[in-house]
């Protein structure tokens, strides 16, 4: 089929022509970027944190009076904590991931700050945190228990030292990379020196988003063997699944069986943490996809009301070529191929569109470069949805009879 009949038409009708080609590319630009963000946002939300997260509950207190004996009153909880049915361990944690807590450390190889230093995600925890968040050791061991401190001595003592850490696979590598950490040394915790004696798959910064949004977020975690107490931790207790809520209102009661001075400020599930804490990605992704459903249906309905309208323009010229022996399917190949120039043309016009709108406006708000293939994959969506467009309008006009446009 010839195409210079078909651009001499184009020709003659610009501004129809022009709205079209600008609509498929505006659809495009955005469709590919907002596809892109869809998919990152999906990664961010199904991203494991390397924890139990089914089996985690959260309890954190807080004190209505003065209160003295913290680590006494904690070690009583834990142990009454410990003995609730559907319990499989429980421990305190200086902070837990999706909460409101953060605490970052400086982590160096080399002693007085030479060598690779690192920022780490600084976690504390007796032997008892790996098994409760469900964190698995890839090599060395954990914490033995005359090795565990209290948090608070430490705290208090200018001239502590933690001579043992646990590390994660990530900080692992950064600090000594191709190698076995196990063994290595680590400086941290006021430049004193450590001695790494394990290593973890994964352990999630608390702020997951924000460590990896940011190019100079932590790169890994570390964990110190300190028993904290309800002032400067958190409870997490492992619970057999079916029994969560149940044992968040059995833990309460032993709070206040403890001591009553005591109230739980916040319980609740890692589940339910996580589902608040993606609550506005979750949204995000949701609101993109009803862009992408609104722009490609405004397209389509252009596309078919501006065939429609050619349809109808064009009767007598359709009877003509009917009369003069186009098929039926050639009276339809004239009208897809007409819209697939336009389309064409308003991909390509689109390619630059979308490199663009990532660059400058995506990109500078921490968004990742636009990969190629969805470039492709966004031409192949429009073509597709200009030939399903304008499939009816061009049935409608390859049924017409040669003889009716002869008598108009």
């Amino acid at each position: 089929m010839a195409i210079r009949p078909i651009l001499s038409t184009l020709a003659r009708h610009r501004i129809a022509a022009g709205l079209i080609v600008a609509e498929v590319a505006l659809s495009f630009a955005i469709v590919c970027n907002a596809l892109h963000m869809m998919t990152v946002r999906y990664e961010v939300l199904n991203k494991p944190s390397g924890l139990a997260e089914a089996e985690l509950v959260n309890i954190d207190l807080r004190a209505l009076t003065p209160i003295d004996g913290a680590d006494a009153l904690s070690d009583d909880d834990l142990r009454r904590l410990r003995a609730l049915p559907g319990v499989k361990g429980a421990a305190i944690a200086n902070q837990v991931i999706y909460g409101d807590n953060n605490n970052n450390t400086g982590v160096n190889n080399e002693p007085n700050d030479r060598g690779t230093r690192v920022s780490a995600s600084s976690y504390a925890g007796d032997e008892h945190f790996l098994p409760v968040h469900g964190v698995q050791l890839v090599a060395g061991r954990n914490f033995q228990r005359d090795e565990i401190q209290k948090r608070s001595a430490v705290d208090a003592n200018p001239d502590a030292r933690v001579p043992v850490v646990i590390v994660d696979r990530k900080l692992a590598e950064a600090l000594y990379p191709g190698t076995s950490a196990v063994g290595k040394r680590v400086w941290v915790f006021g430049g004193r020196e450590s001695q790494i004696i394990g290593v973890v798959e994964a352990l999630s910064h608390t702020n997951p988003k924000q460590a990896s949004n940011s190019t100079r977020g932590s790169q890994g975690a570390i964990i110190a063997p300190l028993a904290g107490n309800f002032r400067n931790g958190t409870y997490m207790l492992r619970v057999e699944p079916g029994r969560r809520q149940a044992v968040l209102k059995e833990a309460a009661a032993i709070i206040r069986e403890v001591d009553a001075r005591r109230i739980v400020r916040r319980g609740e599930t890692l589940l339910d943490m996580r589902n608040r804490y993606y609550a506005e990605d979750r949204a995000m992704t949701a609101l993109l996809a009803g862009v992408c459903v609104a722009l490609l249906a405004v397209t389509a309905f252009g596309i078919v009301g501006l065939a429609s309208f050619w349809v109808a323009q064009r009767t007598r010229m359709i009877g003509i070529r009917r009369a003069l022996g186009a098929t039926q399917a050639q009276i339809r190949g004239y009208f897809q191929l007409e819209n697939g120039l336009l389309c064409g043309m308003g991909v390509l016009l689109g390619l630059a569109g979308a490199l663009a709108l990532s660059q400058g406006m995506l990109q500078p708000q921490g968004a990742p470069p636009l990969p190629w293939f969805y470039l492709p994959l966004g031409a192949l969506l429009l073509l597709l949805l200009g030939q399903l467009a304008v499939l009816a309008p061009a049935r409608k006009a390859s049924a017409l009879p040669a003889a009716t446009p002869m008598r108009a």
